[in-house]
């Protein structure tokens, strides 16, 4: 059998779109001959829809964008296998699944429902869904397909140390006589997850001796970013082939030729084996794509062209642009530096130096002035107390808001430029440098930052020496340095690190070797910032652990 793997980029709630994409996906590989075309997960409303799934006018678009998608592979030779929901009919429950539909000649002929529903992390799907109530093979083309969604894969020992549910759907296709796996997801990045999912993949084919399929959703979708790379094992976990990460990619093999192989694990005549993409050693560069598609997709899926940005001649601010230029052009990027009396000459030339290089507008909006105001207006009630963060805040506060009328005035969303070290700790200012409508770099820890700035500058000098070299500082106090508040950066995110993304307890962490005093400072610091981090803008998730959706914890409480 022919199989066309459709890993592309849909838009949550634009049902309209979608099918367009489907319908411009079949007429493109029509030439090609295909017999079944495969979409993600959720393709027709997108994934994560959220409370879009408890609209009842939601769920009536849907259906209908089903009934359009029979309509099209009426006029097409190929079957279509495409992820949707689908309204259970049963008296109990949410009322919903998240279903795989196959669609021939015009006709529903397939339906699988999800049988694991996540509900750990970013993931709330027992909110919407119910578990489906059977698992069942698909007869077509002489294969015995074997359909399952996203998380139905995910249930193992050997991955997490514990059965995260009491049913492996998997396992149940291999027992039904299962002859190809396909898998259609809309699975997240974060750092290190491409390698975990092929561990996962290989391990059923290995366990199972069936050729594995998976698909996988492109694009970002809010703080979520989806990386696609697509991929096929054999029946043996060889590894076949894998799609390019973060770009939208159609690719047609022949089932057939997952199970032809020779001895030494390689492919016979007419195996596919495009050299497309890497799961090992990317890293940085994960890290980078992942960013700039994050930024892409969030301006033009909210409708917006153009990105304001503060610059402050820091490290932060310069990778923040550089992000910006490749996502959105240089021409959509507005730089402003706003020095103070504090700021030293250095920032400004390096803000400049920066936009020249990168092509993109800049002005300088001094602030002294603006500041002194304010604290003329404050002298009164302030009498008698000694400067502290107050001044310096309302300095950071000055800029939130000149940033916040330039994206008013001119129909831009202002990009914050903190990093996940600062934002852990609360060094940064509510309604201030925290301003914005989008957080790059907010699950980016600082000494990441500065592998960024080293992969951005890997082949010419774009961001200034003098910028990555310089001490970190916020520059609202005379000779101000990070370090002056923070313990150095080499020191703050491993403890971060172990804290945040592998929950180890204090104790746990100062027998890595860590000072107790900076361990206990981190994490009354960690717990003491969270009403800050909840009033953040969107932050785009490329760690294991992101502030955001998938972080709850309490504000008002004592631990």
């Amino acid at each position: 059998m022919k199989i066309a793997l459709a890993q592309l980029n849909p838009t949550v709630g634009d049902i309209k779109t979608n099918l367009e994409i489907v319908s411009r996906t079949l007429e493109r590989l029509e030439s090609e001959g295909p017999d079944l075309v495969v979409f993600p997960e959720m393709f027709l409303t997108g994934y994560p829809p959220r409370d879009l799934l408890e609209r009842n006018w939601f769920i009536e678009r849907a259906e209908k964008g089903l009934l359009e998608v029979a309509k099209i592979s009426e006029g097409c030779s190929c079957a279509i296998l495409i992820g949707g929901v689908a309204r259970s009919g049963r008296q109990f429950g949410r009322g919903l699944y998240n279903c795989a539909f196959g669609f021939y000649q015009g006709k529903e002929v397939y339906r699988q429902a999800k049988s694991l529903l996540p509900f750990y992390d970013v993931f709330d799907e027992v909110r919407y869904f119910d578990p489906a109530r059977e698992v069942r093979l698909w007869d077509f083309k002489g294969e015995r397909i074997g359909v399952s969604i996203c998380e139905d894969a995910w249930n193992h020992l050997e991955l997490w140390g514990k059965y995260r549910y009491d049913f492996d759907p998997i396992a149940e296709q291999a027992r039904q006589g299962v002859t190809i796996f396909i898998n259609i997801a809309a699975s997240p990045f974060w750092l290190g997850k491409p390698e975990l999912r092929l561990k996962l993949i290989k391990g059923h084919s290995e366990r199972h001796k069936k050729p594995f399929v998976f698909v996988n959703q492109v694009g970002a979708q809010d703080e979520l970013i989806f990386d696609g790379r697509g991929f096929a094992t054999d029946a043996f976990g060889g590894l076949a082939f894998v799609l390019p990460e973060f770009e939208e990619r159609v690719f047609v093999f022949e089932s057939e030729g997952l199970r032809n192989w020779t001895g030494d694990r390689g492919p016979k005549t007419g195996h596919p084996s495009p050299a497309c993409g890497l799961f090992y050693g990317s890293g940085i560069k994960d890290i980078y794509q992942a960013l700039v598609l994050g930024i892409k997709d969030y301006f033009s899926k909210c409708g917006f062209k153009k990105a304001v940005i503060g610059l402050s001649g820091g490290i932060d601010s310069a990778v923040t642009a550089c992000l910006a230029v490749r996502a959105l052009g240089k021409d959509n990027v507005l730089g402003v530096t706003m020095p103070s009396e504090f700021s030293s000459k250095g920032s400004v030339d390096d803000s400049r130096l920066l936009s020249k290089n990168l092509g993109f507008e800049f002005l300088v909006i001094p602030i002294t002035q603006v500041y002194h105001c304010y604290l003329d207006v404050l002298k009164n009630r302030f009498a008698g107390k000694a400067q502290d963060s107050t001044e310096e805040n309302i300095q950071a506060r000055i800029r939130g808001n000149i940033l916040m009328a330039l994206a008013n005035k001119f129909r831009c969303i202002v990009l914050a430029t903190g990093n996940k070290s600062e934002l852990a700790v609360g060094y940064c200012t509510l309604y201030g440098d925290m301003s914005g409508g989008l957080a790059v770099l907010g699950d980016v820890p600082k000494m990441m930052v500065y592998q960024l700035a080293e992969y951005i500058n890997q082949e010419l000098e774009v961001i200034p020496k003098a910028t990555i070299q310089k001490p970190p500082s916020a520059e609202l106090k005379p000779n101000q340095k990070d370090q002056d508040t923070l313990p150095p950066y080499e020191i703050l995110d491993p403890i971060l690190e172990h804290y945040i993304e592998e929950g180890l307890s204090p104790g746990e962490i100062v027998k890595k070797g860590f000072d107790q005093k900076v361990v206990d400072w981190v994490v009354r610091q960690v717990a003491r910032m969270e009403y800050k981090r909840q009033q953040a803008p969107v932050i785009l998730r490329v760690t294991s652990r992101a502030f955001g959706t998938g972080r709850r914890f309490p504000i008002a409480a004592r631990y």
